[in-house]
């Protein structure tokens, strides 16, 4: 196997780029109708190791490359097939004076319909903006009513421009208890045209990541709490307002078997199944809520994200950067 080294100057961890060699993981299926989705012989494929805690991935279809966080290392690294793993950007979600705590970089990305990278950010806790080519970050928002967010954790963008996130506490330095935190709940938040924020969901104990259907009709929110871990569905208005949630998919079974992981990133295929991290990998689900299969990383899996051509799915799972090849194009492409 062929092995590039590199350091990250942050923690002096050893990153390794295979040359698409290394595979990891299984693929677990429960219903005929995956086959439509992963061929049988789809292989978890480890694209680079070594990693604190891997998130955030967002494809950048203008240079056919991948960004993604390492939320501890505060940095954004950037995978190109042929290339190494390389820093991005440094310091990716924390500029102030450290230590701050042990997850202080940016999370979740996305890159937004003018190009742009969108980042939330742990430690200055905010939502922002920042050009791949030239030019500094401006501040999309960065409080509601005046109290400062948590640790905005997962972003995702409507067609009509507005944004939607997440707010738990996992990047404050006591987390639910910290001493900094302003905003008693930890909120779902909608950031318009205008830059109005509008809080719209309030009744979450650890909203995370989220995503849109194909026809924007309804919003899928994760909540990463071990003893209520749900993907959540809300219809949407045309106002951007959202409905009363219900209970999607409850993972919670799967959490108390002593799978790794919990609910945190997802994505949609343009059929409307699901790709969201949870217990044991990503579980697929059907529009229906049917679970068809699961990507069995063997990991606590964060996130993921579809590129190349939309049929690639790019997987963060603790300290490595994934990929899978499937037979469906996710949402966007």
């Amino acid at each position: 196997m062929k092995k590039i080294l590199f350091f990250s100057l942050f923690s002096m961890s050893t990153h390794i780029i295979t040359a698409q060699s290394k595979t990891i993981g299984k693929i677990d299926r429960y219903d005929a109708a995956l086959d439509k989705i992963l061929d049988a012989n789809t292989k978890i494929e480890v694209l680079g190791e070594g990693f604190i805690w891997s998130e955030g991935p967002a494809w950048v279809k203008d240079g056919e490359y991948l960004l993604f966080s390492d939320v501890p290392a505060n940095t954004i690294y950037r995978w190109k097939k042929g290339e190494e793993i390389t820093e991005f950007l440094k310091p990716s979600g924390y500029t102030g004076i450290p230590p701050y705590s042990d997850e202080p970089g940016s999370n979740g990305l996305i890159i937004n319909r003018v190009g742009n990278l969108v980042s939330c950010e742990h430690g200055d806790r905010r939502l922002a903006e920042m050009p791949l080519t030239f030019g500094g970050k401006r501040t999309l928002t960065d409080n509601y009513m005046g109290k400062r967010f948590n640790s905005p954790n997962d972003v995702v963008q409507k067609s009509n421009g507005d944004y939607y996130f997440t707010d738990p506490p996992y990047g404050l330095r006591q987390k639910e208890d910290d001493p900094s935190r302003e905003t008693p709940l930890f909120g779902v938040y909608r950031v318009d045209k205008t830059g109005k924020t509008t809080l719209i969901i309030d009744d979450l104990t650890r909203p995370n990541g989220l995503a849109f259907s194909p026809d924007e009709k309804t919003l899928y929110v994760a909540q990463s709490d071990p003893d209520r871990a749900y993907l959540m569905a809300y219809p949407v208005f045309i106002d951007g307002k959202v409905g009363k949630g219900k209970v999607f998919y409850d993972m919670t079974s799967m959490v108390k078997q002593g799978l790794k992981g919990l609910p945190d990133g997802l994505k949609i295929d343009k059929k409307g199944n699901i790709f969201t991290t949870g217990p044991g990998g990503i579980l697929i689900l059907s529009p229906e809520a049917k679970l068809l299969g699961r990507i069995d990383t063997g990991e606590a899996t964060a996130n993921c994200a579809f590129g190349n051509d939309g049929s690639v799915l790019y997987i963060t799972a603790d300290m490595y950067l994934l990929k899978v090849q499937t037979q469906t194009i996710g949402v966007g492409f």
